[in-house]
């Protein structure tokens, strides 16, 4: 037993002192092939003849095998055989020996045939000269494929994450080869995740498949100690949508989750690397579809058109400016009030999009002499309206600023680009204007109401541009949940609070909400703003709620975090547990996208939308907090505050 543990002790360090040089010398592996050549032709006519032929003839052997050998090595450079790392070696480089030797053979066949028969070049026989090149590749094979296993077993698995992966399709099976090809590779594959029952038991690339409802998976995951779960970018969708059961599981046990990140696309044919792969994030994880545009349409669209938008430095302007960027426009207007996020948006601009023209304006949507001189320089043919005053507890204090930024600025926006010939104007809305509970959600109700008559009023032709023509303009009004990752949104507070150990608050264990990622919905908001005709209300599906209690375990459990707590604080003011994306008295028409729905919604006249936003307006001048919310209710009868001091204006 001592000799044993002595020998296998003295083999880890050998492989050890092995495995940590970059290579072995070409000169060393060079050596050890013609050593293999020599030893396998002498072996050869050991067989053929004999062993005491072999030593009566030692001395014209000799001749022969040196005179064979530069054969050899002139074969070897042909094919550079000896340049490969060993402990590396591929199916090609097998090949490259296999080719090696046989033109070496046939080289020593040309030279015997043009050379005297008494410099012993023809003591090895033909048949000996093919037993030897025989030997000598499957030993060339055999010594590179015992350095490879010793390498991977000895030293690779100990290093690499063992892993799982979820899919048994052409997409699966591609991420496993490109891991086994790649050396040294982070991962080492313990098997494949499925839903076919066929392949359930069966093996695929020398690992084992197992059932993704079976717990026979969860013990293999704790035996061999799987620390990761990479997901097939073929089954991506179900997986996030159909597992969330497994999903739970894997955060819990702190296995990690990686994906292909979605702006990455595949053909489902080439090869894929699992390089692209990257750990999910929360925002991830959120049930959903995929969501598809026409992005053809949009390009037709966008393309060499002059485009405005406003709050274009915030999360969701931001991310239009990108996503429009792409479709090449003749020119983009980009207003937003904040200096160092539109700084930010002016070298995004001049890194990323030089070939575009590109205004980055700091300036309010309020200023109504600033916006009309841009209006008049620049003549945008497109309107995204994104800019607003959103968070909720923060306009709960302050009525006024809601009125004068989102319910004027935007009537002063789309007033010029009514004046100036915009040919469409899309509103970015929210679902806390359905049933609003809170002083944001009515703001951006009654910024519905005065898009909505306006447009009516253009159809109708009592509106003319700045030259007296009619007025072109059609407005469409988007409205659509939470953003994932927003400025102020609840990922990153979250984030940060289990950061700093918690506790991470909640403000009701039943709240919910509906989520989206700012790509999609930006994506969205695109679409819709192609297919309106103006007048339109279009309300995204939002997919499943979310319960933000749920979303916050999650969290703690991704991060690692040990003994962080939720602690639930209660509902802030104007919130309430659930948003709604229609009100009850609302119906929806489909559209050509399954995603869009046009919701139909009361109409107002436009002098009484009009009259209304004036008579609000001077009313935000002086600051009346009661005042203002209280001609906000008459303006909006449904407005009931909740968690609010407003609510004893509905009684």
């Amino acid at each position: 037993m001592k000799i044993l543990n002595w020998a296998r002790t003295g083999f880890n360090k050998l492989s050890r002192w092995y495995f940590t040089k970059e290579a072995l010398p070409y000169w060393c592996v060079l050596l050890i092939d013609c050593f293999i050549v020599v030893a396998s032709l002498l072996l050869a006519y050991a067989i053929s003849y004999g062993a005491d032929t072999a030593f009566h003839h030692l001395y014209g052997l000799t001749q022969a095998l040196l005179a064979y050998l530069i054969c050899y090595l002139i074969a070897f450079r042909v094919f550079h055989t000896y340049v490969g790392v060993v402990r590396y070696s591929s199916f090609t480089d097998l090949y490259h020996i296999t080719a090696a030797m046989v033109l070496g053979s046939t080289l020593v066949l040309c030279v015997r045939m043009f050379m005297h028969t008494d410099m012993y070049l023809d003591v090895i026989g033909r048949r000996a000269l093919l037993v030897g090149t025989l030997i000598a590749i499957i030993t060339m094979w055999f010594v590179r494929m015992i350095v490879k296993v010793a390498y991977d077993t000895c030293f690779v698995k100990e290093e690499a994450t063992h892993v799982m992966i979820y899919g048994t399709k052409q997409g699966g099976v591609s991420l496993a080869k490109s891991i086994r090809n790649q050396h040294p590779s982070p991962y080492v594959v313990e098997g494949f995740i499925t839903r076919n029952d066929k392949l359930v038991g069966h093996t695929l690339v020398s690992v084992p498949v197992f059932s993704a409802e079976g717990e026979d998976l969860w013990r293999f995951i704790e035996k061999r100690g799987v620390k990761a779960l990479l997901v097939s970018p073929l089954v991506q969708d179900h997986f996030l949508n159909k597992q969330q059961g497994m999903i739970d599981r894997l955060v819990k046990t702190g296995i990690h989750i990686m994906m292909m990140p979605p702006e990455q696309e595949w053909d489902g044919k080439s090869d894929l690397s699992h390089t692209l792969l990257r750990e999910v994030s929360v925002e991830d994880l959120m049930p959903r579809e995929k969501i598809e545009v026409d992005l053809d349409a949009i390009g037709e669209m966008m393309k060499d058109k002059r485009i405005l938008i406003t709050g274009a430095a915030g999360s969701i302007g931001s991310e239009i400016v990108r996503q429009v960027a792409k479709f090449a426009p003749e020119e983009m207007i980009l207003i937003d009030q904040a200096e160092t996020p539109m700084h930010d948006m002016r070298l995004l601009m001049n890194n990323q999009y030089a070939y575009i023209k590109a205004e980055t304006i700091v300036g309010s949507i309020t200023n109504a002499t600033q916006m009309e001189d841009i209006f008049k320089h620049h003549r945008p043919d497109y309107v995204f309206h994104a800019a607003a005053y959103k968070h909720v507890p923060m306009m709960e204090d302050n009525p006024a600023m809601a009125i004068q930024n989102n319910v004027y600025g935007t009537r002063v926006i789309a007033d010029l680009a009514v004046k100036y010939g915009t040919k469409k104007f899309v509103m970015i809305s929210t679902d806390k204007a359905v049933n609003p509970t809170n002083v944001m959600g009515c703001s951006k109700r009654i910024c519905e109401i005065y898009c909505q008559s306006l447009n009516k009023e253009i159809e109708e032709g009592k509106v003319t541009m700045d030259g007296g023509e009619k007025a072109v303009t059609q407005f469409v009004t988007t409205r659509f949940g939470n953003v994932l990752g927003s400025n102020g949104s609840v990922i990153p507070i979250f984030k940060n609070q289990i950061m700093k150990g918690g506790p991470v608050t909640v403000t009701h264990p039943d709240i919910i909400r509906f989520f989206m990622l700012i790509p999609e919905a930006c994506r969205l908001v695109l679409e819709a703003g192609t297919m309106g005709h103006g007048g339109e209300i279009f309300v995204f599906d939002m997919g499943e709620p979310v319960r933000i209690a749920d979303l916050a375990q999650r969290m703690i459990d991704m991060m690692g975090a040990k003994d962080v707590k939720i602690q639930f604080t209660g509902l802030r003011d104007g919130e309430k547990l659930y948003e709604e994306v229609l009100s009850d008295d609302e119906q929806t028409k489909p559209t050509q996208h399954p995603k869009i729905k046009v919701a139909t919604v009361r109409e107002y006249p436009y002098a009484e939308a009009l009259q209304n936003e004036k008579e609000l307006h001077e009313l935000s001048f002086g600051y009346d907090d009661m005042a203002i919310v209280k001609k906000m209710k008459e303006i909006v009868p449904e407005y009931k505050s909740k968690q609010s001091k407003y609510e004893v204006l509905d009684k």
